[in-house]
């Protein structure tokens, strides 16, 4: 059915993007590795709309969820090798560029309003450089993330409730020492092999937004969300420079244009997603457990300061000195 479902929506983008019958259109992929009703993947379906729209289909953004496409190493190596166009990434850039890596660290940004006014300062400003520079992505835009919430079969109140639990991790080497210092044992995972690890107790938790949680159906392996929201993120949307470079000038305005719109959008998607999520895993039969955040921050911070480089800190500390 996804199957069907994916050429419906190319024949409608090619469909829709035949420049008035003359020249084709500029055809890009943009895949990336969220369930279809996650906010990534509405603010992604938000930009191709825009850009078909403001390019009057001279470009044609096909958009493929669900790891479709691959991981999202997959996606971002694709883009990289001129296979693909874009993707939606963060932290796990830091294999190429570490100043992603402060991005996610856990127990760094506070707050959805802390997280806003790095992105907004020379904090994110540093991050998006850096990106372009060594990894050759350019970010277009960034969507926020509610925060990293820990699941599992047993309630989760302090760290020695861990217990060497086998916690799925996504790549990021901080991810691993965190939750190392914490007594679980963290095993790196791509995100589409979670469901059935989890089904079959190879692993035995997860971490993640909980609006992930519900989309990606982990409430139907897990009982209990522990709120440990131990981060605070975002993500960008990201092109490959050169794919972008290749576009005729006008046609690249418009995709800033459009990368503006959807940014908005997902602005507004994200205020509404902040309080409904909690409810519909309820009503899935999740219990919410109340965490010692204090406890899991004094055993967490020590752990990541000590692994960051000179490079790293110095961002980490301009995080931890914003107002």
């Amino acid at each position: 059915m996804k199957k069907l479902l994916m050429f419906g929506l190319l024949l409608l983008a090619l469909s829709c993007g035949s420049n008035n019958g003359s020249d084709k259109p500029i055809i890009w992929k943009l895949g990336h590795i969220f369930a279809e009703d996650n906010i990534m993947h509405k603010v992604a379906l938000k930009f191709a709309e825009e850009v078909n729209r403001l390019t009057e289909g001279k470009l044609v953004i096909q958009v493929y969820p669900n790891s479709l496409e691959g991981s999202e190493i997959d996606n971002i190596n694709g883009i990289r090798l001129g296979t693909s166009q874009m993707t939606i990434t963060g932290e796990s850039l830091q294999t190429w560029a570490p100043k992603t890596a402060v991005m996610a660290v856990p127990y760094t940004f506070r707050s959805v309003e802390h997280v806003q006014k790095g992105i907004e300062s020379e904090i994110g400003d540093e991050i998006a450089k850096e990106i372009q520079d060594k990894v050759g992505l350019v970010p277009l835009l960034y969507v926020l993330r509610l925060p990293r919430n820990l699941t599992s079969n047993r309630p989760i109140r302090k760290p020695s409730d861990l217990n060497n639990l086998i916690v799925r991790i996504p790549n990021v080497p901080l991810f691993v020492k965190a939750w190392e210092a914490l007594g679980a044992k963290p095993t790196p995972m791509a995100l589409n092999e979670v469901f059935t690890s989890l089904q079959q107790g190879t692993i035995q938790g997860q971490e993640n937004p909980i609006d992930l949680v519900y989309t990606s159906g982990f409430y139907e392996v897990q009982k209990y969300i522990n709120l440990t929201e131990h981060v605070y993120s975002w993500l960008y949307v990201v092109v490959g420079k050169n794919q972008l470079d290749s576009l005729p000038q006008d046609i690249r305005e418009k995709v800033f244009e459009a990368s503006k719109i959807a940014q908005d959008y997902g602005l507004e998607e994200f205020n509404k997603i902040s309080t409904e999520y909690v409810e519909l895993l309820k009503d899935k039969g999740v219990t919410f457990i109340d965490v010692d955040k204090a406890e899991f921050e004094n055993i967490v911070k020590p752990a990541m300061e000590s692994s960051l480089t000179e490079e790293q800190k110095t961002i980490y500390n301009k995080i931890l000195a914003i107002d």
